[in-house]
């Protein structure tokens, strides 16, 4: 659908915005319930950002619940004797970095948002990456998980294989008998292991995971605690330096490094006894990130490692919604395996379902007659968009697109589409920037388009 992924988060935010509004108790008003955002930039970022909400009207969301929050930069250093790196056109200005995403804390705190949203009447907040396309799949199960358990803070987490590069939730225990529920960082951990309860360090139990779940640094704080601490701290986050170095002798960095701070490091500044836990997802219905340029992805690849490139991360978004049809009851078609950039992907039916469908697996489930769906061939498209859909009874073997304006009911019944639908088309070097990354065009030879911009009830054919 070639959607942004801001576009992609606030509809999501819409759609759970749609749903509260419809069980809040009639005392109060559909208003109480818009969902704020806060979007933490820097100077890299940050007219870019506004540039493209601006441009697109906010992807319909109100222009007052979008808040933009700045981090400012720090300076560089150059090698371990934290000489300072200045920039190479001019002697006289510094060379400055990020200070990591540990600043949204402070940056929360300053800005006065925490006490707006808890005015409000706002009870969490959830924290989020900037690539990751599934991650409002499983954020209405981790809220019940965080409110069934009392979590203060709450990590999302996927399975780990032993040395992934991804940190990892432990539980560490001071000798004085303190405990902390925490991340450690993948470098950090098979070290940490070897010098405590595990000479062999960082390796795979009989299930074949690491006992230490992946950190996806997706987070759930509750407000009023989140709030009340970070009165005390200022939101200010333990330091650290992670320097890349050019050889083993690790006395020369590849580039200039700097001090930086984690937001998942926030735990340590809670007290003893405070509710911290976890919460695991499998990987394909929660974490699919963008991270790796195409030519590091290879590198994954070859090491049988997730690339999570352009190309793995849109696929990823299809097959997510091509299980959640099968596991509602569908008939789906198996993938097949398909290359681009030179990364093989398992490429299935190309399935989107649009926030504003099902926010949540019950939902769709009530949405599907599975039985009665099917999705023949591998190469199929089925887009769908709008709460009022319901598909009874379909066969598609090309491409379906079917969009619904609020108010409009449309029932999907006895609809067979056989057409030519869409091919994913590798692309080469002079292709567009974003084609580049992906690594193929999406050709759309024929599509079925069936769109009802009137609010009332239908039924196809």
């Amino acid at each position: 659908t070639d959607a942004a992924y801001l576009q992609l988060y606030v509809h999501s935010i819409l759609a759970l915005q749609v749903r509260a509004a419809g069980e809040m108790p009639a005392r109060r008003s559909a208003k109480d319930v818009g969902i704020p955002l806060a979007i933490m930039t820097s100077d890299d970022t940050h007219a870019k950002t506004l540039d493209l909400l601006e441009r697109n009207d906010y992807f319909g969301a109100k222009k007052s619940q979008v808040t933009l929050i700045k981090q400012e930069k720090v300076p560089c250093l150059l090698d371990n004797n934290a000489h300072l790196a200045v920039d190479a056109a001019d002697p006289y200005t510094l060379q400055t970095k990020p200070h990591g995403h540990g600043d949204v804390h402070a940056l929360l705190h300053t800005s006065g948002l925490l006490n707006k949203w808890s005015a409000a009447g706002k009870k969490w907040v959830v924290f989020f990456q900037d690539t990751n396309s599934l991650v409002f799949r499983v954020v209405p199960g981790a809220l019940g998980v965080s409110k069934d358990k009392g979590f203060v803070f709450n990590s999302l987490c996927v399975p780990r294989k032993a040395k992934e590069a991804i940190g990892a939730i432990t539980q560490l225990t001071h000798t004085d008998g303190r405990q902390m529920t925490v991340n450690v960082e993948y470098n950090q951990l098979d070290p940490l292991l070897r010098a405590t309860i595990n000479q062999n360090g960082d390796v795979n139990n009989e299930a074949g995971n690491s006992p230490f779940p992946g950190n996806i640094n997706q987070l759930i704080v509750s407000l009023e605690e989140y709030k009340q601490q970070l009165a005390k701290t200022g939101g200010q986050i333990e330091e650290f330096v992670n320097p890349k170095y050019k050889d083993d002798t690790k006395t020369a960095f590849k580039s200039p490094t700097r001090l930086e701070c984690m937001m998942q490091d926030y735990p340590k500044s809670l007290a003893a006894g405070t509710a911290v836990g976890f919460t695991v997802f499998d990987n394909w219905v929660g974490y699919s990130p963008v991270k790796n340029s195409p030519a590091d992805g290879v590198g994954k690849f070859t090491g049988g490692q997730p690339t999570h490139t352009a190309t793995s991360g849109e696929m990823e978004l299809y097959a997510c919604g091509a299980r959640l049809l099968a596991l509602a009851g569908a008939d789906v078609a198996a993938p097949l395996d398909a290359s681009y950039n030179g990364i093989t992907v398992p490429a299935g039916p190309r399935v989107v379902l649009h926030p504003s469908f099902a926010c949540t697996f019950d939902e769709l489930k009530g949405k599907v007659v599975g039985k009665h769906v099917t999705i023949g061939t591998p190469g199929s498209v089925l887009v769908v968009e709008g709460a009022g859909v319901r598909l009874e009874s379909l066969e598609l073997s090309g491409a379906l697109v079917i969009k619904a304006c609020p108010g409009a009911n449309v029932t999907v019944k006895g609809l067979k589409v056989t057409n030519k639908g869409w091919r994913w088309v590798a692309c080469g070097a002079d292709a567009p920037e974003i084609d580049r990354l992906r690594g193929f065009v999406v050709e759309k030879d024929e599509t079925e388009e069936l769109v009802f911009d009137t609010p009332g009830t239908y039924e196809v054919p």
